[in-house]
């Protein structure tokens, strides 16, 4: 029998699991030898990030906001502790064998370490000198927004009128599109024909947080809707069909717009019309009426349960397999290493879940239990 808790993850489950797929299918086709089949599929993969980023908004949001509904005040302390133990340990874990393996780094070049300590990683990354654990600039995001958001929502205690938070959301996506332009104008203009365009790109438009809060943003919009609306909820509910469709119709348009990733088209708009896309699927997903909803899988909740590790370790792991590989005289280019590839990631992710993901979490357990007996008692 499936409780009705679990069951309500299904949706997000196989949408996380799409997303790290994304992800994995999209840094193989693009920094290792790869089948040419790879392309095909795995080039517009760099969207995972942002589906992340609204699964991300959208979960962090609807606890808060659940909080603030329910008690008018957010619980700091063990938002923090909850969100530490999450996080830091398997992190911290693989920039270990990042600064202590040489032979684990993907690609030469590492940021010094206080940037990945301190999760300013993604500014001012530029690829041309820091090309290793490059991926962690969504993880810096994602820390930065934990950190900033409780903050700013304290703000949403003082006052009864809800709908300053859809106003407030509306502004902010408004201003980062804004953002991205003023930055495409100030950097980007001046080295139109610069063959090193595609890495200032990057450092200014791809990676900056001010840049990239739209997927964060539709996220946080839906847990809003889901806590704040109900009524507006339940029309999203009944009309999931047409969310859904409407977002494939939508992540299409995407590919399109989005083929020349480093275009002006792709950069102003191309990142919100995603966000909206992966919006609409969400939506979709949490309605009580759809099939994503009612129906679980093992493969997709398995797949989305290692999603984290995988994301840390799958280029390291993707570069020790190859490198096995060309020693064993195997064709790297070949299906063959790239399943033995797939298979390695997932069973080095499986590791470092048990091994520290889990772990971490019963003590955070133990923690948040004594926390709460002793707050109870005063």
């Amino acid at each position: 029998m499936v409780s009705a808790e679990t069951q309500k993850l299904h949706g997000l489950n196989h949408l996380r699991a799409l997303a790290i797929l994304l992800v994995l299918l999209y840094h193989y086709c693009k920094l290792f030898p790869h089948p040419a089949w790879t392309e095909t599929w795995g080039s517009f993969g760099w969207v995972g990030v942002d589906l992340f980023f609204v699964l991300s908004g959208y979960l962090i949001a609807s606890q808060l906001f659940e909080e603030i509904k329910n008690s008018r005040s957010v619980n700091l302390k063990e938002f923090y502790i909850k969100r530490f133990f999450r996080i830091i340990p398997a992190y911290l874990t693989v920039v270990f064998f990042y600064f202590a393996i040489p032979e684990f780094k993907e690609r030469e070049g590492l940021p010094p370490l206080w940037k990945f300590l301190t999760f300013t990683q993604n500014l001012g990354l530029d690829l041309r000198t820091q090309r290793a654990f490059s991926h962690a600039w969504s993880l810096c995001i994602e820390e930065q927004f934990y950190l900033l958001f409780p903050l700013v929502l304290l703000l949403l205690t003082f006052t009864k009128e809800r709908k300053i938070i859809l106003w407030c959301l509306l502004f902010l996506f408004t201003s980062t599109v804004l953002l991205r332009l003023l930055s495409w104008n100030m950097f980007l203009v001046p080295l139109e024909g610069d063959p090193d365009f595609g890495f200032s790109w990057a450092k200014y438009i791809y990676y900056p947080t001010y840049n990239r809060l739209d997927s964060l943003l539709v996220g946080i919009g839906l847990a809003a809707v889901s806590k704040f609306f109900p009524k507006t909820k339940a029309i999203l509910d009944r009309n999931y069909l047409v969310f859904l469709i409407g977002g494939l119709l939508l992540i299409v348009a995407s590919y399109f717009i989005c083929r020349e990733q480093a275009s002006f088209s792709a950069s102003i708009f191309g990142f919100s019309l995603v966000a909206l896309s992966f919006g609409c699927i969400t939506a979709a997903a949490l309605s009580p009426d759809c099939f994503l909803h009612k129906y679980g899988s093992k493969i997709t909740s398995t797949i989305a349960l290692l999603s984290y590790s995988v994301y840390l370790l799958h280029k390291g792991i993707i570069h020790l397999t190859q490198d096995i590989c060309t020693e064993k005289e195997f064709d790297v280019e070949g299906t063959t290493v790239f399943l033995l590839s797939m298979i390695a990631t997932f069973l080095a992710a499986a590791v470092l879940y048990l091994v520290v993901e889990k772990t971490f979490m019963k003590i955070r357990a133990i923690i948040l239990e004594k926390s709460n007996r002793i707050s109870a008692s005063e």
